[in-house]
């Protein structure tokens, strides 16, 4: 199917609002145009469970699709009770819902990595340098083969997919080890090294002094047949714009806006309205 126009959002994060006034300014006709979100649906705006009912009716109509971020595996760990609800998170209303089973079925289904057009390649915070588009998107399958098997399985996988610490990637990785790694990769890395290790704690904007020996992930030039389009990284305010990598959080839920890529010519255009912030 054609679309008349195709875009790309960075996280909502449950910025409801603000999602329905972004869709005025595009002009959004379900039956003309698609949307791609760049993952974390929910978690601090003022509407998650909104949100994601909303999100979830649009790609059943095959008028968007999204990635997941790491939002929405925390929301999945909470379902199973292999995670608490944080404090900063403010989507107690979706668990309370009656719907609660069949948004959360839906949502565990969703892919990691997903390909817009023939240019771009979307994934929730970014692809490391030691590994090419193939790569990962065979580690993104492995991911969600893992999320979307039996509930059994998933109870016994959710509880691995947490770490304070980054595990090294090395040629014997394995198990849970690696699938908490290439989780990490796509969903919450902002600096790594060339050879992918990754550090945690910075999440600054680039003027701040980094780790030694880190840079952020898409500053390690690599050849990239596609260029990676990416949210997460909230402090960027989807400044970065190169020509293998845009960033697409606009930091909505911190008092900014919501942003929106236009495939097709690159053009970025934002909410004019930002989230609550309570």
């Amino acid at each position: 199917m054609s679309f008349r126009h195709q875009y790309v959002i960075g996280d909502l994060q449950g910025c409801y609002a603000a999602y329905l006034q972004l869709l005025e300014v595009l002009d959004f006709d379900p039956d003309q145009d698609k949307l791609w979100f760049a993952g974390d649906i929910v978690a601090r705006g003022e509407d998650s469970l909104s949100t994601l009912r909303a999100v979830k009716a649009l790609c059943e109509r095959g008028a968007a699709a999204i990635v997941l971020g790491n939002h929405d595996i925390n929301l999945l760990a909470v379902w199973r009770s292999a995670a608490s609800l944080r404090k900063k998170d403010k989507t107690a209303p979706i668990f309370a819902a009656k719907d609660v089973d069949e948004l959360l079925e839906w949502l565990r289904r969703q892919p990691i990595l997903a390909y817009p057009d023939e240019q771009t390649v979307l994934v929730h915070a970014g692809i490391p340098p030691h590994w090419s588009i193939l790569e990962a998107a065979d580690y993104a399958k492995q991911v969600e083969a893992q999320l979307q098997s039996s509930l059994k399985q998933l109870d016994r996988l959710l509880p691995h997919l947490y770490s304070k610490g980054a595990d090294d990637w090395h040629n014997d990785i394995h198990g849970y080890t690696k699938i908490r790694a290439i989780t990490n990769y796509f969903t919450r890395m902002r600096l790594c090294k060339q050879d992918g290790t990754l550090e945690f704690s910075f999440s600054a904007g680039l003027d701040e002094p980094m780790p030694k020996n880190f840079l952020p992930w898409f500053e390690w030039q690599v050849p990239r047949t596609r260029k990676v389009l990416f949210g997460h990284w909230a402090a960027l305010k989807g400044q970065i714009d190169l020509p293998h990598a845009k960033a697409l959080d606009g930091g909505c839920v911190w008092g900014n806006y919501l942003l929106a890529y236009r495939l097709s010519d690159g053009k970025v255009i934002t909410s004019s309205k930002g989230c609550p912030i309570s």
